[in-house]
């Protein structure tokens, strides 16, 4: 038999997909896994430690202790799930929050990244557990019914899987929630700046006619300079007032 389970690698900051093999006779279970996985590790070593539970395990035939092997390996995936809720959660209170904008787009992209790479491991696993199904009769003790436990696998390697979509669909509603609170904060800068443009234009406007190089009416009067500051002060705050009425600033 051939499994894969998610292993977070803290060293690259991922989720990558932990191969374990398993040689499955009457009387034995050979385990091979190609990194250390923390459940099977944990099994074997509360066996170690506790001669009742090494009991337990060792004497219920092949069949049982494969049961226990892969349910751990699986429920192991549940805490996984849990911490990817959480760290959703967490993004999904921080988009509005306008200084940890750039965070959010990172967390996104990461928090992405994992659900990706977490269904390319759990969904082929689908057709190995039916396989398993159809053959775990041979190593099965007769005095145990252990029918009702390997469906358990199933059912929970189909909760893993919902739980995948669910995440799915919640990560892709942040990302446009994001997007869309991105464009609107854009948006909020473009009209204030916009507003000012557009007040500034009559200022400019006659500033410009009264610094043209011909005679212009008052030129070299300075009473009329302070006129020509007061029509513009006076512009600029009619505008100011009307475009807060209109609620454009």
């Amino acid at each position: 038999i051939v499994l894969h389970f998610p292993v977070f690698d803290r060293q690259v900051g991922r989720l990558n997909a932990g191969e374990l093999d398993l040689f499955v006779g009457r009387d034995f279970v050979v385990t091979i896994p190609n990194t250390p996985l923390q459940p099977v590790e944990y099994l074997f070593e509360r066996c170690r430690q506790k001669e009742e539970l090494r009991g337990q395990l060792f004497t219920r035939g092949s069949g049982f202790l494969l049961y226990r092997i892969v349910d751990d390996s699986f429920d192991y995936c549940f805490p996984m799930l849990r911490k990817i809720g959480n760290k959703l959660d967490a993004i999904e209170t921080d988009i509005f929050e306008e200084e940890r904008s750039d965070e959010v787009v990172r967390d996104l992209s990461r928090v992405k990244q994992e659900i990706i790479n977490f269904r390319k491991v759990i969904r082929p696993q689908r057709p190995v557990l039916r396989d398993l199904e159809n053959v775990k009769q041979r190593f099965l003790a007769p005095d145990l019914d252990l029918e009702i436990y390997f469906d358990d696998i199933v059912d929970a390697h189909e909760r893993i899987w919902d739980m995948l979509e669910n995440y799915k669909e919640v990560v892709e509603a942040l990302e446009e929630t994001n997007e869309s609170v991105l464009n609107h904060r854009v948006n909020e800068i473009l009209r204030v700046l916009t507003a000012i443009s557009v007040m500034v234009l009559p200022l400019t406007l006659i500033a410009s006619i009264w610094g043209m190089n011909v005679g212009v009416p008052g030129e070299g009067d300075e009473f009329d300079f302070y006129v020509v500051i007061a029509l513009m002060v006076a512009i600029l705050a009619a505008m100011l007032g009307y475009f807060r009425r209109r609620g454009w600033l």
